[in-house]
């Protein structure tokens, strides 16, 4: 029988080879993994607010707001005032949206390699396990 401490291990160090390949791909671009997410979301998901982002991603507003702050000051998002003067839209710039091919290619290509030698019905019952705890955690509150 498997233990909770190595299912949980097992996934964290899933989680941080996953990032670290991640990494890696977008290192030529000088952008890391934590961009890419929000990059990757404001173009899947349009212009979003900075607490929207923080609650799609489970990530704190601290990191969240230091993410940004590097993406604005490399051109690659701006923050437009929303009706509320405290709330601020996060939104790609036209130099992200002419980049974004080029880091798309790169993560496309290292999650090919990844999933070399991961039969595609295995990639399918783990993206549906993924999918499904993810979903129980929101609706739980992560507790």
């Amino acid at each position: 029988m498997l233990h909770n401490h190595s299912l949980f291990h097992s996934v964290h160090q899933l989680s941080r080879n996953l990032t670290k390949n991640v990494n890696e791909a977008l290192q030529p671009f000088g952008i890391y993994s934590a961009q890419w997410s929000v990059l990757y979301t404001l173009k899947v998901k349009g212009t979003l607010t900075q607490t929207e982002l923080c609650e799609y991603l489970s990530v704190e507003a601290p990191p969240m707001t230091r993410t940004i702050q590097r993406l604005v000051k490399q051109g690659y998002v701006k923050q437009v005032p929303g009706g509320d003067k405290r709330t601020k839209h996060i939104q790609l710039t036209e130099q992200a949206l002419t980049e974004y091919p080029k880091w798309e290619h790169a993560i496309l290509e290292v999650n090919a390699s990844l999933l070399t030698h991961f039969p595609e019905s295995s990639q399918e019952e783990l993206y549906a396990l993924v999918s499904e705890w993810i979903h129980q955690l929101q609706l739980s509150g992560g507790k």
